[in-house]
């Protein structure tokens, strides 16, 4: 696979989230025409919690259109909610899902050069996003993450068009591969070793792995997960 097709960019301010009125940037409405795009995010898009959201290793969020009717045949009462932006997603992504993109992959999209950093850690503001106690963890469960980009080259972005794969350094690892290791087969320590010798890998993921070939155990989820009282 050496292209995918982006139907929709969109972005999101901050609003209050679900009945303690969190703020989330989760709620992303579609952009028309070009969109800058640089380092820390695509221009106007925003998050509540930069400390856990964005920044330089998850500038960018992409969400395969293909998990979208999965979602919906296995939540039929909230179909209407699994949609284009229901998960907080800057890019909306045909052609392309979590089995098809590696991490390290640079793909060109539009002016600006964009590269695989990590999956997404599903957090509990999904569980408010579809009122459902049980979502962040069936997302991650499930492997239907999406994605994150970091921005090489800053550039425009426009709707309606292919990104281009330019270079694929790690084959091995796709996002599926990374989703399996890190949540089911959680103590294989070959690949936990493999994933963190990776270049370019966020530190933070290279802690984790470093952490359970060390203590020889997966670390706490709770907080990340299950909603806070």
């Amino acid at each position: 696979m050496t292209n995918f097709f982006v139907p929709e960019i969109r972005i999101g301010r901050v609003q209050p989230l679900g009945p303690k009125n969190v703020p989330s940037g989760i709620d992303k409405q579609m952009v028309s025409g070009p969109i800058l795009v640089q380092t820390d995010g695509i221009d106007g898009d925003a998050q509540g919690d930069r400390d856990h959201h964005g920044g330089p290793d998850k500038a960018v969020h992409a969400y395969a259109a293909a998990n979208y009717p999965l979602w919906a045949a296995d939540l039929p009462e909230r179909a209407a909610l699994l949609r284009p932006g229901a998960f907080g997603e800057n890019l909306v992504v045909e052609g392309a899902a979590e089995s098809d993109i590696c991490l390290g992959d640079r793909w060109r999209f539009g002016d600006a050069l964009l590269e695989v950093s990590q999956g997404r850690q599903p957090c509990w503001r999904l569980n408010l996003r579809f009122d459902h106690p049980d979502m962040a963890r069936l997302v991650q469960s499930s492997g239907r993450t999406g994605w994150y980009f970091r921005v090489i080259e800053p550039g425009e972005l426009c709707a309606m068009q292919n990104a281009t794969l330019e270079l694929r350094p790690h084959p091995g690892w796709p996002i599926a591969r990374v989703s399996h290791l890190l949540y089911h087969d959680r103590l294989n320590a070959p690949d936990l070793a493999e994933l963190a010798a990776l270049p370019g890998l966020p530190e933070s993921w290279r802690r984790l792995a470093q952490a359970r070939l060390r203590n020889g155990r997966t670390e706490d989820w709770t907080r990340r997960i299950e909603t806070p009282d």
